[in-house]
């Protein structure tokens, strides 16, 4: 019950941070967004339609269309999303952003989307949209999801730009990049991880100088050298930024010619790092994220 309670707390502010930049920078400022926010906005400018109103009805359709590729209770927190996230749109009226210079509306917008976005994500839930349009292409049509939310929002930022001008559209663009960036950083933290794999035939005294300089758990895997024809030890450990110049110069210290392959980490957890637990973070697909 705590953690039901926790994660209804987060996406009511998540919902509250998103309606902010709706109503006190995208609305005031012309702006368009990729996603069903961007089709708010077109129908709005348009046909004068409730940005609301056309948030609640679109997203239910496409949360029923789409109901059998998402985990129950994720359904009924991208449900509850959806309704505050409408609730909020319609009633919170905060002071419009409308500064001289044309750059910071986008800059607002695309941090408060990404916060009030990531923030719903991290807590367990979804804000429907285009996320799950991607899904339902990719699964009858085996089209990638992440080709097919880039096709949507290419879309629907042209039909915008038809609308608003090319230049605030691209200004649209530039919110619509700053805000996956925020939900990047929301969702995988400020420090990022990396994965390192070495190959040497140093491979104790590099083991142990990583373990003791920069205090990780090496894993080492037996290899097989098909040009060499001879055994290799490939060792394996996770660090973060931080750490992970420091692993190099051990590394190039003890062998100058050790092979060395370095990978950026999605998603850690285990001993020595944390993450959100399952039961709080439902991911539609790797792809969106």
């Amino acid at each position: 019950m705590k953690n039901i309670i926790k994660t209804i707390a987060l996406i009511t502010i998540g919902t509250f941070i998103f309606s902010i930049a709706v109503n006190s920078a995208i609305i005031p400022n012309e702006m368009g967004e990729g996603g069903i926010t961007g089709v708010n906005m077109l129908l709005l400018y348009v046909f004068g339609f409730n940005p609301a109103l056309s948030n609640l009805v679109i997203n239910i359709v496409i949360l029923f269309i789409g109901w059998k590729l998402l985990e129950k209770q994720t359904i009924y927190y991208t449900l509850y999303a959806i309704v505050m996230m409408s609730f909020f749109i319609q009633f919170v009226k905060l002071p419009v952003f409308v500064p001289q210079n044309t750059i910071l509306p986008p800059i607002m917008s695309g941090i408060l989307i990404g916060t009030g976005v990531g923030t719903v994500l991290a807590a367990g839930g979804t804000t429907a949209g285009t996320d799950i349009i991607g899904l339902v292409i990719n699964k009858f049509f085996g089209v990638p999801v992440s080709a097919a939310l880039f096709s949507i929002d290419a879309v629907i930022i042209t039909s915008l730009s038809m609308v608003i001008g090319l230049e605030k559209a691209l200004l649209s663009l530039v919110s619509t990049f700053i805000t996956s960036r925020v939900i990047n950083f929301i969702m995988n933290g400020r420090n990022p991880k990396r994965s390192i794999m070495i190959i040497s035939d140093q491979h104790e005294a590099i083991g142990e100088a990583l373990a003791h300089k920069i205090n990780r758990g090496i894993t080492i895997i037996n290899g097989y050298g098909y040009y060499s024809k001879a055994e290799k030890h490939i060792m394996y450990v996770v660090v973060n930024q931080i750490q992970l110049s420091r692993a190099q110069r051990v590394i190039h210290e003890i062998d100058p010619k050790a092979f060395v392959t370095v990978t950026e980490v999605q998603q850690v957890a285990g001993e020595g790092f944390s993450f959100f637990h399952d039961d709080k973070v439902q991911v539609l697909d790797e792809e969106i994220l």
